[in-house]
């Protein structure tokens, strides 16, 4: 008897609940056909007008250890597009849950502000990842552009996952905004919208053993009937 193939829901639910913020990588590298192959997957990616304003640096070998280097000695802070200015309610409570997550499982005891902070800082080492994809988009697009990049992450991360590749998308790096754009040589009227570093997971890495959890649908929806 021949096992029917899954429905593209099942595969698609199963891309959603299996794939996870890495935080913890092998040095194996991703050949370069398979980062192709992510990229014209996440090239589909719906776009406002399909103006497709994504543009993706990728770096990688020796010119990810320089990078690397580089953003751990900058003192530099700023990005392009303004960061929240502060978070409460429910919002705080997700982002101390998740925090508090991580530090746990890296070993980083409450009230241990140089442990935080070098966990932080491994943003800027992309986690030991061997490949990191920086994202950005045209300024005269404006906020559009942000939420078309956004859409266009979550296209990449899930054509990762189903390619075997971990990933994380981050924030972090666009307060390195003047720094990438300098670094990476692009044009002045790009925005950096944030940085994907992805390669194969560590599964013994610490960081790697939990699991964020998601909001109960019916808090963050309502039906109108």
């Amino acid at each position: 008897m021949i096992d029917e193939a899954p429905a593209p829901a099942q595969v698609l639910d199963q891309l959603l609940a299996s794939r996870f913020s890495c935080r913890g990588y092998t040095d194996e590298p991703v050949p370069e056909d398979e980062i192709r192959a992510i990229l014209s997957s996440a090239a589909r990616t719906p776009s406002w007008c399909n103006v497709q304003p994504w543009h993706v640096d990728v770096v990688s070998g020796e010119a990810l250890t320089r990078l690397r280097d580089d953003l751990m000695a900058d003192a530099s802070l700023g990005s392009d597009y303004p960061f929240p200015p502060g978070y409460d309610g429910v919002h705080a409570e997700r982002r101390r849950e998740v925090g508090w997550q991580l530090y746990e499982a890296v070993g980083v005891a409450k009230g241990d502000r140089e442990g935080s902070a070098r966990e932080m800082l491994r943003n800027f080492e992309f986690f030991g990842a061997p490949h990191v994809a920086i994202l950005s988009a045209p300024e005269s697009l404006g906020v559009y552009a942000a939420i078309d990049c956004g859409l266009f992450v979550q296209s990449f991360l899930l054509a990762a996952q189903a390619r075997g590749v971990a990933t994380i998308a981050q924030a972090a790096l666009a307060q390195k905004s003047d720094f990438l754009r300098k670094w990476l040589e692009m044009p002045q009227d790009r925005l950096v919208v944030c940085g994907i570093s992805f390669g194969h997971a560590d599964p013994d890495h610490p960081a790697n053993s939990f699991r964020a959890g998601r909001a109960p649908l019916d808090d963050v929806t309502r039906f109108h009937r």
